[in-house]
């Protein structure tokens, strides 16, 4: 975890307190149904719950201090609340092994970053959906390859990662549900020293759901998936990221970072505006993405459990959710505050003189008669004569006068092809799609 790169809400989830804290809640929940179930004395739960009452705050350095003798961090956590509550302590962790307080902890760690991560991803769509509506209509260039295509609007390029963040929202949503699930079900997952109701109870307590089936761990693809899951959002924030990018270099210039007063872009050119937020973004988004393979690479542990999984978790889990939660509000705020230039991006449009309008002519020319093969040939003859003037020659000019072009297709007829608003008819069509249930 990089404090430069972490906020404080999802930063606390990982705090060492937040986990011996989650840790005591499972203990003491369990020790509660072992007293239901006439297991352990109920004077047992009821000191545990007193204790923590009025205990003002968990003392990690004592924990550690412990764990450096016993070399386990469950047993000294154990040891501590032991030192602290007195003889009734001895009836926790009865029949339970380390894994079901570790993993069930991961568990809600998890699931409490997920709701921190979704919450996250709704500020975005607010956001996207607002500067998409914005720019609805604005004309801008396509582009495929880096090259100029046909007319889009800048509208469209935001809807369409809204409706990317909208699916990667339910990817979320499932990814946490798979990872909010309980186990407490003893050495090897049998329930043989412990009840499945205390299993049931403690999950209850802490909102998840039950393990159907674990072995001394919870089963490691939940958590591969949830950490691939975080990699195609980290992947979604790069693409979007890489875009503003591209349209704020100086050739482009279409779009751009808002630059605040006081704001400095270079140490040695006073004249540089960078994208630095951006580019923040795509650093990130590749930390983020690290996590996903050492996540797949823990689901194959040794018979019912081995602890490859436990030092790759200890990093990934915190790094990816704080990281990605930085990097979704920083993307909002990019959004939000994005500087857009429609009369730079009519520019742009106009640069080539007409060629974006190249495919209307081709197709008018099959349709009046002309074979594709040739009708291609007569359209790109002329383009490549634009294409090669840099702009200065008219692709409309250049046709009408092409005697081939003009024996299929009046002067008239081959300039309506050449309408603007021809390419943006079905955008109303595009947003009610995205926007249908927003």
């Amino acid at each position: 975890m990089v404090p430069r790169y972490s906020r404080p809400d999802m930063t606390a989830i990982w705090a060492p307190e937040e986990r011996f804290k989650i840790w005591f809640e499972i203990e003491a929940h369990a020790t509660d149904a072992l007293a239901d179930l006439g297991v352990v004395p109920k004077e047992a739960a009821a000191a545990l719950w007193a204790w923590w009452a009025t205990n003002p705050k968990i003392d990690v350095a004592a924990i550690d201090a412990i764990e450096a003798v016993t070399k386990h961090d469950v047993i000294a956590f154990l040891t501590w609340v032991a030192e602290n509550v007195g003889d009734e302590a001895r009836f926790m962790h009865q029949g339970m092994t380390s894994s079901d307080v570790l993993d069930t902890c991961l568990a809600v760690q998890l699931a409490r970053a997920s709701d921190i991560l979704l919450a996250d991803i709704d500020a975005l769509l607010v956001v996207l959906k607002r500067r998409a509506e914005e720019h609805k209509l604005t004309p801008t260039i396509g582009r495929s390859h880096g090259i100029h295509a046909e007319p889009v609007t800048f509208g469209l390029k935001l809807a369409e990662a809204y409706a990317e963040f909208s699916r990667n929202r339910e990817r979320l949503a499932a990814a946490r549900k798979d990872i909010a699930t309980c186990a407490i079900s003893g050495a090897v997952g049998t329930f043989a020293n412990i009840d499945p109701r205390v299993e049931a109870h403690v999950a209850e307590k802490l909102g998840l759901a039950i393990e159907p089936v674990s072995t001394q761990v919870i089963p490691r693809d939940r958590h591969a998936m949830f950490f691939a899951t975080l990699g195609v959002i980290a992947s979604s924030i790069e693409r979007l990221a890489v875009e503003i990018r591209h349209l704020q270099r100086t050739e482009v210039l279409e779009a751009e970072e808002y630059f605040s007063p006081g704001q400095k872009g270079s140490s040695a050119m006073p004249h540089k505006r960078n994208p630095v937020l951006t580019e923040n973004l795509t650093g990130l988004a590749r930390m983020i993405r690290s996590a996903a393979i050492p996540a797949m690479e823990n689901v194959a542990l040794w018979h019912e459990r081995d602890i490859s999984h436990s030092s790759v978790e200890r990093y990934i889990a915190p790094d990816a959710t704080i990281t990605l939660d930085f990097a979704l509000a920083r993307l909002t705020g990019v959004v939000d505050k994005l500087l857009i230039y429609p009369a730079r991006m009519e520019k742009n449009l106009n640069k080539m003189g007409g060629l974006v309008h190249s495919q209307r002519v081709l197709l008018a020319l099959t349709q009046a008669g002309v074979s594709r093969e040739d009708a291609y040939r007569l359209v790109q003859r002329n383009a490549m004569k634009v294409w090669e003037s840099d702009g200065e020659l008219s692709l409309l000019d250049l046709l009408k006068a092409d005697p081939e072009v003009t024996a299929a297709l009046s002067p008239a007829e081959i300039e309506d092809k050449f309408d603007l608003g021809y390419h943006l008819k079905h955008v109303d069509t595009i947003f009610a799609r995205v926007f249908a249930n927003a």
